[in-house]
């Protein structure tokens, strides 16, 4: 497995292939909803095994924390480190640029994964394209 930051239209398409079929195709999330007006500002990643991409996630800056965002890995690849190996690759993306802590939204059911990785809750519930998150930090 290996995680590549985003440098041509072919990842970016994989990486989006990806986010399509986690988030629109198996969650129901509206394409609209899912691609936004944030990706050209966004720093994009992408993790594949071999040749076959099987993850995603993107990463902004916002008021000078690091904001991870649409993390994904497709259904038959999970529970394999691969949702490990990508929020790595961004941690370490982040502590190259100088980033103190980072922050994201985290689906409910994903808490106990973010939390093995040092993340903490620090909001109350909200929806979010109606999943059920919650705000979480970590610092770096």
């Amino acid at each position: 497995m290996n995680v590549y930051v985003v440098e041509s239209k072919s990842q970016l398409d994989d990486a989006f292939s990806v986010r399509k079929t986690v988030f629109v195709d198996e969650q129901l999330v509206p394409m609209d909803v899912e691609i936004d007006d944030l990706e050209d500002e966004s720093t994009h990643f992408v993790l594949y095994l071999e040749s076959e991409p099987i993850g995603a996630g993107r990463f902004r800056l916002v008021d000078g924390i690091g904001k991870v965002e649409r993390i994904c890995i497709v259904k038959h690849q999970r529970g394999t480190g691969s949702g490990k190996r990508i929020m790595d690759a961004i941690e370490e993306y982040a502590i190259h640029q100088g980033i103190p802590s980072l922050k994201l939204n985290a689906q409910t059911q994903a808490i106990p994964f973010y939390e093995k990785l040092g993340y903490h809750v620090v909001s109350e519930e909200f929806m979010d394209a109606g999943i059920p998150h919650k705000t979480m930090i970590k610092e770096l």
